[in-house]
């Protein structure tokens, strides 16, 4: 068994990463490609980087050492479901030389699995989007939100974002005073910065000062529209930095977020549970305003319960996949799969 590996995936529209270890929780191989969801790309594209991941990983190895694998991906089901894109993974894979199988997980799964081996407990996720749910047995139970940025996603970085660009509009119609974020918000979208000679809200646009507010608000309306709605999201990361500059107006919105979060961990979740909670996604796991008020919350709501951040969700694919073999202590090696991968 010692000579034996492990393989997992953890699959993204952004991003597809391999990694490959022996039971000894030793790093054996890893590989990054593109976006492999096949919702987001097709089942052609998804299957090619999940084959440049692949061949990365296993470069120098022999896949057939690998006796389990498994792949955390958004949108599972879509992989289960669809013979198309199970058969192009399934080339992809038998192309890899891997002759064991593989198990296909919700990332909510794979983001709860990094960051605890209980078989019982919640995951929150805040990145772009936003979900909440309740794991059994290392299964789904329940889930909340997680229902896409037009109807759903509550307190995620896109509900951030755009709640920041309803602020900056705010203030070019004169509702609530200018400030950090709002001036983050204009230099970000339109370009330059505002000054004490411009109006109220003005910002540069198209090499010029906006002659007046409404012009400004109008130019912000043509740059979000110019882009697909979810790039939103990036402006997450200046509701942070106004946050941390003490903006009232920053402080505010992280501190809805939070509400919206534990909200909807609460829908998932009896109010009497000391099982762990796991934070996950990129606004919960980096030393945000936002996952600080986060876990206030859950520590407030749910005393008992230890709240620990996801590591590498590919390396928690790996042990999942490893569980499943005989005579392994998988407590052991959680800690040792977490501990041999970065988080980053």
């Amino acid at each position: 068994m010692g000579e034996a590996y492990v393989l997992g995936m953890d699959i993204g529209g952004t991003a597809t990463r391999a990694v490959v270890l022996d039971l000894d929780g030793r790093r054996c191989g890893t590989g990054l490609a593109s976006g492999g969801n096949p919702t987001s790309h097709g089942p052609q594209a998804a299957a090619s980087s999940l084959t440049t991941a692949l061949s990365a990983a296993l470069a120098g190895l022999a896949p057939a050492r690998v006796a389990a694998a498994a792949v955390g991906l958004a949108g599972a089901g879509r992989l289960v479901a669809d013979p198309q894109a199970r058969a192009a993974f399934d080339t992809a894979w038998r192309e890899a030389g891997l002759r064991c199988g593989y198990t296909v997980h919700g990332d909510a799964v794979a983001a709860y699995a990094a960051g605890t081996c209980e078989p019982d407990g919640t995951v929150l996720i805040a990145g772009t989007g936003a979900i909440a749910a309740a794991v059994r047995d290392l299964r789904l139970a329940r889930v909340a939100d997680g229902h896409g940025w037009l109807l759903g996603d509550e307190g995620s970085g896109f509900w951030l974002g755009r709640a920041a660009v309803r602020r900056a509009l705010a203030v070019c119609d004169g509702r609530v005073p200018d400030g950090p974020l709002t001036r983050a918000v204009r230099e970000h979208l339109l370009g330059g910065h505002s000054n004490g000679s411009s109006p109220p809200g003005a910002a540069a646009a198209g090499g010029r000062w906006a002659a007046t507010a409404r012009e400004t608000a109008s130019a912000l309306v043509q740059a979000v529209a110019a882009h697909p709605p979810v790039a939103l999201a990036a402006l997450a990361p200046l509701v942070m930095a106004a946050c941390d500059e003490a903006d009232p107006a920053a402080h505010d919105l992280v501190q809805e977020a939070a509400d919206r979060l534990c909200r909807t961990v609460a829908l998932v979740r009896g109010p009497d549970e000391t099982t762990p909670v796991v934070i996950a996604g990129g606004l919960l796991t980096a030393a945000t305003p936002l996952a600080a008020a986060v876990r206030e919350r859950l520590a407030s709501g749910w005393p008992a319960a230890p709240v620990r951040p996801a590591g590498d969700a590919a390396a928690a694919a790996a042990w999942l996949a490893a569980r499943t073999l005989p005579g392994v202590d998988a407590p052991a090696l959680h800690s040792r799969f977490l501990a041999a991968a970065p988080t980053g």
